[in-house]
């Protein structure tokens, strides 16, 4: 069974010392750096914008893996490239036009994701799901680090890696909200690709290990 992709959430670092997070992320065996941006409509919290994106960027030596909780998402693709962010994951509950967005990250080199909250089907990626690299599947309802993770997420990776298979799409599944040690094994036996991890990480005794196993349950 390969390893997972592992995406701490900057989110649940101190941000009093956030120079601190990033560096133990850089020491550490992670992947990548999730970065939630969040804007209090489409979601009911205010994370960071632009400028703490692009400190994180000035510190990071791994990518950033930018996941946009905001409405109208469209109006921002050029700017978080700018920024700094590598992949872009944008909510399909939040796009009209899904295919434009989708093709307007790619014109900007980033890679694509797509964003689902836990109420939204599977299938509604289907005419999609080929054009897309990372596919986020909400475990909690967006909004809040901290949250219990939703069974039935289980579920939708499944339902997810079928599609994937059926469609010969080379889209990675990321599951996002309340991964934790118990949980990180079944998801990627599941067939989950990319682990993002926040509290479990940063409240950690000792998170570099935590990072470690998250990568390698078994």
């Amino acid at each position: 069974m390969p390893q997972a992709i592992v995406a701490p959430s900057i989110l649940s670092a101190d941000f009093s010392n956030l120079i601190a997070g990033i560096d133990m992320i850089n020491k550490s065996e992670a992947d990548w750096f999730h970065v939630d941006v969040m804007d209090g409509v489409f979601v009911p919290n205010i994370s960071f914008g632009f400028p703490v994106v692009k400190a994180i960027k000035e510190h990071a030596k791994k990518p950033l893996d930018v996941h946009l909780m905001i409405v109208d998402p469209d109006r921002y693709v050029e700017a978080f490239k700018k920024t700094g962010a590598d992949h872009l994951s944008v909510h399909i509950e939040a796009c009209t036009h899904l295919h434009r967005t989708i093709q307007n990250i790619k014109h900007h080199g980033m890679k694509a994701g797509v964003a689902i909250n836990p109420h939204t089907p599977i299938h509604m990626l289907e005419d999609v799901i080929k054009d897309i690299n990372i596919v986020c599947l909400m475990s909690v309802n967006p909004g809040f680090g901290g949250q219990k993770f939703i069974e039935h997420t289980f579920n939708k990776v499944l339902r997810l890696k079928e599609l994937i298979k059926e469609t010969s799409s080379k889209a990675l599944i990321e599951v996002d909200g309340g991964i934790d040690l118990d949980n990180a094994l079944p998801l990627i036996r599941a067939g989950a690709d990319i682990l993002v991890a926040g509290n479990t990480v940063f409240s950690s005794p000792n998170p570099l290990e935590t990072i470690k196993f998250l990568k390698d349950p078994l």
